[in-house]
C-alpha cells in the first residue's frame, strides 16, 4: 500500500506498481540514465510513451520541460553532446513530465562541478516551493544537504537522526551572486 498526499493506493500486481511509479514518482540518478543514442527530446518523452500520452501532447510537454531548464535550443542533441550538468537537467525534466508528487534522487549532484550542483539544487528548490513536489535525495555532501529543509541521516540501514535545517541555503540567490572567474592567462595558453 502506498500513500501520496490524501490518496492511498493499494498496489497488488507488478503492472499496478509500474503504473504508480510511472505516474506518481520521478527518478533522478547520479549517472543520469539517459538513453545514449537518443535525443534529449526523445529521452524526456520516454515516460509519456509508456503512459500512452498522445504523440503531439508528448512532444509539446517535452519541449516545454526542456525549455524550462534552458535546453530549448538543444532538443535534438544526444547525451554525449551535453555537459554533465546539462545531462542532469535532461534527467530531471524527464522525471517531471508525468507530474509526479514525489521525486527520488540518488546522488543527483555527485558527478557535477560545484556550479552545476547549485543549478540542480535550484531546480529542486523551485519544484518544491512552486509546485509542492516532495524531493527526497541521497547525498554524501553536507554542503548540498544545506539546500534542504530537513536532513535524515541513515547509518547501517537505520535512521540515526532527523534534523531541521536552521539556515537553509537558497540556490537561486547564490547563482545570482556568483561571478565566473576566468583562468589566468598563463594557464589558458597551456
Amino acid at each position: 500500500m502506498l500513500s501520496f498526499g490524501w490518496q492511498i493506493l493499494a498496489v497488488s500486481t507488478w503492472e499496478e506498481s509500474a503504473r504508480v511509479r510511472n505516474r506518481k514518482i520521478g527518478f533522478v540518478f547520479q549517472s543520469y540514465n539517459l538513453v545514449k543514442r537518443t535525443t534529449a527530446l526523445d529521452n524526456v518523452q520516454m515516460p509519456m510513451l509508456y503512459a500512452d500520452v498522445p504523440p503531439e501532447e508528448r512532444c509539446q510537454r517535452a519541449v516545454d520541460a526542456l525549455e524550462s531548464v534552458g535546453l530549448g535550443d538543444r532538443l535534438d542533441h544526444k547525451p554525449n553532446e551535453f555537459s554533465g550538468g546539462q545531462q542532469q537537467r535532461v534527467s530531471i525534466v524527464r522525471s517531471l513530465v508525468m507530474s509526479p508528487t514525489l521525486i527520488l534522487a540518488d546522488e543527483p549532484t555527485g558527478a557535477l562541478d560545484s556550479r552545476s550542483s547549485v543549478e540542480v539544487m535550484e531546480i529542486f528548490q523551485r519544484l518544491n516551493d512552486d509546485l509542492g513536489i516532495t524531493v527526497v535525495f541521497v547525498t554524501h555532501e553536507p554542503a548540498i544537504a544545506e539546500y534542504t529543509r530537513r536532513i535524515l541521516r541513515v547509518r547501517d540501514g537505520y535512521l540515526g537522526a532527523d534534523e531541521r535545517v536552521e539556515q537553509q541555503r537558497n540556490a537561486a540567490s547564490e547563482l545570482e551572486r556568483r561571478v565566473v572567474v576566468p583562468f589566468p592567462t598563463s594557464l589558458a595558453r597551456v
